[in-house]
């Protein structure tokens, strides 16, 4: 597959391919390069699995700048590229504007879900359920009585992460102390690998020996300073536990993947509306292989276990920061 980097790229190769590209689904990363080893990553990964098992191909592009999002969409949708997968809540506004005047291309929304567009399939996944889980096991991992939270851009979907994560965390030990800090407020904070070494450092010296990052490439330092300086990460998005086998406790798994394959195997028969994927839909989870097994206790995948049951018979709730907008367990 050819890397479309630019716009004007992408838009030349659909061109030339215009009469063979009509059933060929399209797929749009969001900033910060399909190779992040978190969220992007998991959408390339869904994509190849589908053009493996298919033999077929599909469109994609890596955004370099925010402009390019509405212009990628109708490149795409002009070209008759079906459905066209968009990756990110970033993608919500251009999808609004862009969606009505292709009435008959299907879109998908990765990380959106309140669109009024009759077109859009909208996905959106219950981070809060799975950060939960981890939240509970890096508890369990610590010896210092502290974890840690490292969010990426600080927006109320990375905070959706956090707040589980706390409420995991205490539902285990209701005194832990929880410190969390935000790469920063704008999207480059998806991709700033020395900022989050420097903000795990950091959390080191309050006494954090188990930190998660939710923070897309910015992951990528946490993880390595973790290990380096010799306490326990959390991955996200993908299954980021052979980084760094024996230093990452676990990985909080958002099946994005599963998203983009299914999207791509419906192609124009893609059913639209409103999902939700939480820990009932298999749509969010834990990450338990080899990488990790040395970690992981007998009793902290029982724990795991059955609050994983509790949460989807409903006998444990956890709070959702989009319901009430805060966060009891946690301060930011």
């Amino acid at each position: 597959m050819t890397l479309m980097k630019s716009l004007m790229g992408a838009a030349a190769a659909v061109a030339l391919t215009a009469g063979a590209a009509l059933a060929e689904p399209a797929l749009i990363f969001d900033l910060g390069g399909k190779f992040d080893k978190s969220f992007n990553e998991a959408a390339h990964n869904g994509a190849s699995r589908w053009a493996e098992q298919t033999g077929k191909t599909y469109r994609e592009i890596e955004l370099q700048s925010e402009a390019q999002r509405e212009q990628a969409l109708r490149r795409f949708a002009e070209a008759g590229l079906n459905p066209i997968i968009t990756m990110g809540f970033a993608m919500a506004d251009p999808l609004a504007a862009v969606a009505g005047d292709y009435p008959d291309t299907k879109f998908v929304a990765v990380d959106v879900n309140w669109l009024d567009a009759p077109n859009v399939r909208q996905i959106g996944f219950a981070e809060h359920e799975g950060s939960y889980l981890v939240g509970m096991m890096a508890a369990m991992a610590s010896k210092t009585g502290t974890v840690g939270f490292i969010g990426g851009m600080d927006i109320p979907l990375i905070r959706h992460f956090g707040c589980g994560y706390a409420q995991g965390a205490k539902a285990v030990n209701p005194d832990i102390n929880i410190v969390a800090n935000m790469t920063g407020t704008t999207p480059s904070a998806w991709n700033d690998p020395v900022k989050g070494s420097e903000l795990t450092k950091a959390q080191i010296s309050q006494g954090a020996d188990v930190i998660y990052a939710a923070a897309g490439g910015t992951g990528v330092g946490v993880l390595q300073t973790a290990a380096d300086e010799g306490i326990l990460s959390i991955g996200v998005d993908s299954n980021q536990n052979h980084l760094h086998p024996g230093k990452v406790l676990t990985s909080m798994l958002k099946r994005v993947d599963v998203a983009v394959y299914d999207a791509m195997k419906a192609g124009e028969d893609l059913q639209t509306g409103v999902f939700a994927m939480g820990l009932a839909e298999e749509g969010v989870g834990v990450a338990m292989d080899e990488y990790n097994a040395e970690l992981v206790t007998e009793e902290m995948s029982s724990a795991v276990a059955d609050a994983r049951s509790d949460i989807i018979n409903g006998n444990v709730t956890v709070v959702s920061y989009y319901e009430n907008d805060s966060c009891p367990a946690l301060q930011f």
